[in-house]
């Protein structure tokens, strides 16, 4: 055998080893950036006064409700550390070099928090809640996810309604930790002066140019219009669905369950019981608390059992069922009292008490189950007028969890029977209103030991950091989305209201021409990787429900496959 034909030497082979762990080491390198269940970093877009605050928080509140661990991080709040004492405008003036300088500091401490938050505190979204208005700050930030491996998704909102912009100021920035005088013609002054600095160096996105290749959403004027760039995965898809969703509007919503049922006098669970006459009593109290409050335009949704149907039926007013507003599905313990769960199911009764947010009864549901099938009733909310919600006490724990943000305690939650809790949105939060009707409940309850002992469970009892464990999103595990009921009126005629999946998009008319007109524009009549959904709330031509934005958000998907 030839000297070339002979076998390598020893020192030979360890370095073509040594090369090929390098060329494995760079490719893990560059395959990080695109690991499925990456933590995501959500990037504020906008100048002051825009509301990026308030989609942060609602943002927040809205993950970490369907169990996805976020948190905000609000560079002002980094700004006020570094310097005490705020004195005008001129610290955002961009020729200031040395507030300049702290500034970037700032950031830059704020974007380590991100990392540690993403890496060791069991997050997975961080939001980046600033102004970054020039793209020297926002390639500081993609450099931040690049180096970490994290992914990185931009809202940008955008708002020219010098009416919408006053109204924040007046109703936000008046209580800001930087006016402390609290004077309404200097905040309004001052306010308005800092906006113009941040004019002189503001860069909006550039989807056709620039920011061509970035995932992100625009926010036009407070949601009349959207423009949706590079949706990459699944859970971008579900930010971008529930900032579709969300106005900024004047509204109340009020929570109640059922009045007393006959299973309630009982002590037991589930079940399709009637009102006892003490129930009827709280539905005649609930009529006459309409009346005094003079909610005439009061729209009432219940579910489909027969306690909240005969409750709302007192009020002599039109009402909506919803399936979704069951309660509970308790499986084979239905209509059972704890006391016989105890001795027929004992090892299920120790498996509820040590973890009663994921427990699951056989053949039933668990309160994540729950918020996964409520969520089409959130987004509904959101956009409503004043609505009442006649539910039951799982539904109502649920929903008080996301429009309080008390997500950790869901199922601890205390919802009485005969109380109405009116909640109307705030600033930043919703303010909570009790009404105990003069027939208030005070008989006996059905008694779950987990409201008194709650060892052992996985859910922390309370939310100061915005973190559940181990509620984590897996790409390998999305959670289950049901559709809600479709009202009559968006259906084709001769249709039943429930949808399957043999329907197709030409049976409604509008949306069907809509989308053809987007999937053109989106993919400019050919096979395009830019894509781009644009639509405007302002054409009342297009009447676009929660499923309809559903859909679109799903071809955009569709459209990068």
């Amino acid at each position: 055998m030839s000297n070339n034909q002979s076998e390598s030497s020893p020192v030979n082979s360890a370095e073509k080893e040594k090369k090929a762990d390098m060329r494995v080491n760079e490719k893990k390198c560059s395959w990080a950036s695109y690991m499925t269940n990456s933590p995501t970093v959500i990037v504020m877009i906008g100048l002051p006064a825009r509301g990026k605050t308030y989609m942060s928080k609602k943002l927040t509140r809205y993950l970490n409700w369907i169990g996805v661990p976020t948190k905000v991080f609000n560079l002002g709040v980094y700004r006020r550390e570094a310097v005490r004492a705020y004195k005008s405008y001129d610290f955002f003036r961009h020729d200031n070099e040395e507030a300049m300088r702290i500034r970037k500091h700032c950031a830059l401490v704020a974007l380590q928090d991100v990392k540690s938050y993403l890496t060791q505190e069991g997050g997975q979204i961080a939001v980046f809640d600033a102004t970054n208005t020039t793209r020297e700050r926002r390639d500081l930030i993609q450099a931040f996810v690049k180096e970490n491996a994290f992914k990185v998704f931009f809202v940008e909102s955008v708002c020219d309604d010098p009416e919408v912009i006053a109204a924040n100021i007046l109703e936000v920035k008046v209580s800001s930790p930087d006016y402390p005088e609290r004077h309404r013609e200097r905040v309004m002054d001052d306010f308005l002066k800092r906006i113009e600095c941040y004019k002189v160096t503001y860069q909006p996105l550039d989807p056709d140019d620039y920011d061509k290749d970035l995932s992100f959403i625009k926010v036009m004027n407070v949601g009349q219009r959207f423009l949706v760039n590079r949706v990459q995965d699944y859970i971008q898809s579900k930010i971008v669905y529930y900032l579709m969703n969300i106005r900024v509007h004047s509204h109340c919503i009020y929570l109640c369950r059922h009045g007393e049922s006959s299973h309630n006098v009982e002590g037991r669970i589930g079940g399709d019981s009637e009102l006892s006459p003490r129930g009827k009593q709280f539905a005649h109290a609930l009529q006459d608390f309409i009346e005094e409050h003079k909610l005439s335009d009061l729209k009432v949704w219940t579910s489909q059992l027969r306690r909240t149907i005969q409750t709302a039926e007192e009020l002599g007013a039109p009402y909506e069922q919803w399936k979704i507003l069951n309660e509970i599905d308790a499986g084979v313990c239905e209509e059972m009292t704890y006391e016989m769960i105890l001795q027929t199911f004992p090892e299920e009764f120790a498996l509820r008490d040590q973890d009663k947010y994921h427990y699951r009864y056989p053949g039933g549901e668990s309160y994540q189950d729950l918020v996964q099938r409520l969520e089409p009733v959130i987004m509904e909310l959101e956009q409503q007028g004043n609505v009442l919600v006649i539910c039951h006490q799982a539904v109502m724990r649920c929903l008080l969890a996301y429009f309080l943000d008390k997500s950790a305690d869901l199922p601890y939650m205390k919802c009485p029977l005969h109380t109405i809790l009116k909640l109307t949105p705030v600033a930043y939060g919703i303010k909570k209103q009790t009404s105990c009707l003069q027939h208030c409940y005070t008989g006996s309850m059905p008694k779950d030991p987990s409201l008194i002992h709650r060892r052992n469970s996985y859910t922390p009892l309370s939310s100061y950091d915005q973190v559940k464990r181990p509620r984590l999103y897996s790409a390998g595990n999305q959670p289950w989305l049901p559709l809600a009921p479709t009202p009559a009126a968006l259906m084709p005629e001769g249709r039943p209201s429930q949808v399957s999946g043999s329907y197709f998009l030409h049976e409604w008319p509008s949306m069907y021409d809509y989308l053809l007109v987007t999937m053109q524009h989106a993919t400019h009549g050919k096979n395009d990787s830019r894509n781009i959904i644009h639509y405007s709330y302002l054409n009342k031509s297009i009447p676009m429900s929660w499923m309809q934005k559903r859909l679109l958000i799903s071809l955009q998907c569709i459209f990068i496959l």
